[in-house]
């Protein structure tokens, strides 16, 4: 099986940090070679680039997810620029909405984001998108930030078929995880079957959405295969060649290289 890379992990959760080096030994052994630890407040994203300072195979991302948009300011976005400039850091994210839990004010999280798209593009890094129940104000907001020079990726996607059109049109790609193995998820499982191949990047986003059959685990890096091979199940294709596929379109996305 070719190696894999997966491009949305939250190892510095205590459920994963607190045995890191079994979860990091599980997914060698499943072929998960390079793993984008993702930041959503500003003691996430520090301790992102810490753990990509400590491992050769871990890589960070830096950013406020619309949870912590509340706490975003002006400090804030000075930390984010200058954890941004150690090489290890690939992305900022993971940024959006999310107007399900509503953990902060839509206009704050709004703000947000359009701050950190902003210094997404000041900085020329791609960006990791969290979406939920707010598809109208995301695309609306990437929108007018036009399509982005070095892109980004729409992650755990859940939407139709039209607005993955939509995602790519503003030069993004797709991440799948594990809710294309539920049963009943039929967008993720539609999107999984047309998105372009050249535009998709696979996931875990551990320690949360953990794949069937393990559905009431602790999700971890390891169980990447299991996803990579429904998709490709769902396409009708070779494992091996999807994999490789969707490998090469994460180092190109986030410069992740040997």
């Amino acid at each position: 099986m070719p190696e894999l890379i997966d491009t949305h992990v939250h190892l510095d959760d205590m459920r994963l940090y607190s045995q890191l080096e079994q979860v990091l030994d599980f997914a060698v052994k499943n072929n998960v070679t390079k793993m984008i630890n993702i930041g959503h407040n500003r003691e996430s994203s520090i301790a992102s680039v810490s753990l990509a300072s400590n491992h050769a195979n871990i890589w960070a991302a830096v950013g406020f997810h619309p949870h912590s948009a509340k706490d975003l300011d002006k400090h804030c976005i000075q930390l984010l620029k200058e954890l941004a400039s150690d090489p290890r850091v690939v992305a900022i994210g993971e940024i959006g909405l999310d107007y399900h839990y509503d953990y902060s004010p839509r206009k704050i999280q709004r703000e947000a984001f359009s701050a950190q798209l902003e210094l997404a593009l000041q900085l020329g890094l791609p960006v990791v998108i969290h979406q939920r129940e707010a598809t109208a104000d995301t695309m609306s907001i990437l929108a007018a930030a036009g399509p982005l020079p070095r892109g980004g990726v729409m992650h755990s996607f859940s939407g139709s078929t039209d607005t993955m059109r939509e995602c790519l049109d503003l030069n993004l790609s797709i991440g799948l995880g594990g809710p294309v193995t539920f049963t009943n998820a039929v967008r993720p499982k539609e999107v999984a079957a047309s998105v372009p191949l050249d535009r998709l990047v696979l996931e875990t986003d551990c320690p949360y959405l953990t794949p069937h059959p393990h559905r009431g685990k602790t999700n971890q890096p390891g169980y990447l295969p299991i996803i990579a091979k429904e998709i490709a199940r769902l396409r009708g294709t070779d494992p091996a060649q999807l994999i490789a596929a969707c490998t090469q379109n994460a180092k190109t996305l986030f410069h992740v290289q040997e």
